[in-house]
């Protein structure tokens, strides 16, 4: 009995690999040509002289075409609210039309655009397989051999209805990815316009949907923020939305790199100096304190700041003044410190390589910005506004991801964040062909090994 289960159990994983195989191998074109295969073989199951399938157009609830025999590139559009495929997407209900004259009261004339004469129809609603209502309607036209359609027509044609929802559903959620992009990088481009534009802000996950309460948090108050995580997370992006939203945002948003300031140059970047203080100095310079005046300094990779020069910036935040070097005229201060830090300050200073005085002053409020691998609601969201920004950056169509690396974006670890996703959706633009959607021969190796094997392509 056991040799037996373990039998079946490997039937069963080999028959769920190969499903997955399967599914894998599918791609919006794919569930194109099946509708097209619809199309054309429903007129020869119901002798019938055409046959269209309606949907409902994303955002608009509009009723429009998407194949149809002989439609070639002319979009019909019915109305919802009088025409036999909008009554049947709204009700639910299919609809045997062999008398339109009396009972719906169109007449058997030629159409100005199509050249058809509609006779008889019968019209079945698409139905969602996940749940979400109906979708479109499959309209079959003009009954061959016989005075109208039957109810044993209708049947058939129902059950055409039910394999068409999935390639439908395919198709809209495609374009519903493509549409979400654009109104994504709308959005980004007008919270961000004349700064960060190249990064955009998405926080629809729970953790990021934390992180947005906190920057709310943060903007109303004047208090010193330091915000914490690894390397292109956008931590930089974060701080200046703290900035941006805060009543010091019409005054100066004054960076500085505490990692790359060269160790001997940090009071004078900091502080200034007057004429003839430090060589080569023909005029004197205001430092980074004046230059934020009123506004926020920021300060990247606050933790590199080496311990030697942290008293002295720690004096002047504390007095909120000091003096240029070589001069003697005091300076009054004024400004916001938002800080980033890759490492854990609170750590930094238990190993002693950090001022634990400086550290309060610094962090009366700490964010923390997840890793992109921790914020599984922002990926695919993310990917489809590099997509559309890239896509329009490189002067190339390319019409969406391909199921397949749509999962294998969704699941990747991005150790590199967002620069390697950005990256990597880069790689994809120009490798995929014009008006193509995206398929797993533009993605680069790491990421198709990171599929473990559950997916087959060729190399790369």
């Amino acid at each position: 009995m056991d040799n037996r289960s373990e039998v079946i159990r490997q039937r069963l994983a080999a028959l769920r690999f190969r499903l997955e195989q399967v599914i894998h191998a599918w791609t919006v074109e794919d569930y194109w040509s099946l509708l097209g295969f619809y199309v054309e073989i429903l007129p020869v199951i119901v002798p019938s002289e055409r046959c269209t399938i309606f949907v409902i157009e994303l955002g608009t609830e509009r009723i429009c075409s998407i194949i149809g025999t002989g439609l070639q590139k002319i979009r019909i559009e019915p109305p919802k609210d009088k025409s036999i495929a909008g009554r049947v997407i709204t009700t639910g209900m299919p609809i045997i039309a062999n008398d339109l004259d009396k009972t719906y009261g169109y007449h058997t004339e030629v159409d100005s655009r199509t050249g058809f004469v509609t006779r008889n129809m019968v019209c079945a609603p698409i139905k969602s397989l996940t749940g979400h209502g109906v979708t479109g309607a499959i309209q079959v036209l003009n009954r061959k051999d016989k005075e109208g359609f039957s109810s044993e027509d209708l049947a058939r044609i129902n059950e055409v209805a039910g394999f068409v929802s999935l390639s439908i559903e395919s198709i809209l959620l495609n374009q519903e990815i493509l549409k979400i992009s654009g109104e994504l990088s709308r959005e980004v481009e007008r919270i961000h316009t004349g700064y960060f534009r190249e990064t955009p802000f998405i926080a629809e996950s729970l953790p990021m949907k934390g992180v947005l309460e906190q920057i709310r948090l943060a903007r109303a108050t004047p208090v010193n923020v330091v915000i914490q995580g690894e390397n292109d997370i956008g931590k930089e992006l974060i701080a200046r939305m703290i900035h941006e939203e805060s009543n010091r945002r019409d005054q100066p948003f004054l960076p500085v790199n505490c990692a790359l300031t060269p160790e001997a140059l940090l009071e004078a970047e900091f502080f200034g100096y007057e004429r003839g203080a430090v060589p080569g100095a023909e005029w004197g310079r205001r430092g980074v304190f004046e230059e934020a005046q009123g506004g926020t300094l920021f300060l990247d990779e606050v933790s590199e700041m080496p311990m030697s020069f942290q008293p002295k910036f720690l004096r002047a935040i504390q007095d909120g003044t000091g003096h240029r070097l070589g001069g003697s005229r005091p300076i009054r201060y004024d400004f916001r410190i938002v800080s980033t830090t890759t490492k854990n300050l609170k750590a930094e200073v238990d190993a002693g390589r950090f001022r634990e005085d400086l550290f309060f002053r610094l962090c009366p409020m700490e964010i923390r910005v997840p890793p992109l691998r921790e914020r599984k609601g922002d990926i695919l969201s993310m990917a489809a506004v590099f997509l559309e920004e890239v896509s329009r950056r490189f002067q190339k169509k390319v019409a969406g991801f391909s199921p397949e690396v749509l999962q294998l974006i969704d699941s990747y670890g991005w150790p590199g964040n967002i620069g390697q996703l950005r990256q990597e959706i880069e790689r994809m633009v120009v490798l995929t062909p014009e008006g193509k959607p995206v398929g797993l021969e533009s993605c680069s190796r790491e990421l198709i090994e990171s599929s473990a094997g559950s997916i087959k392509v060729g190399s790369n």
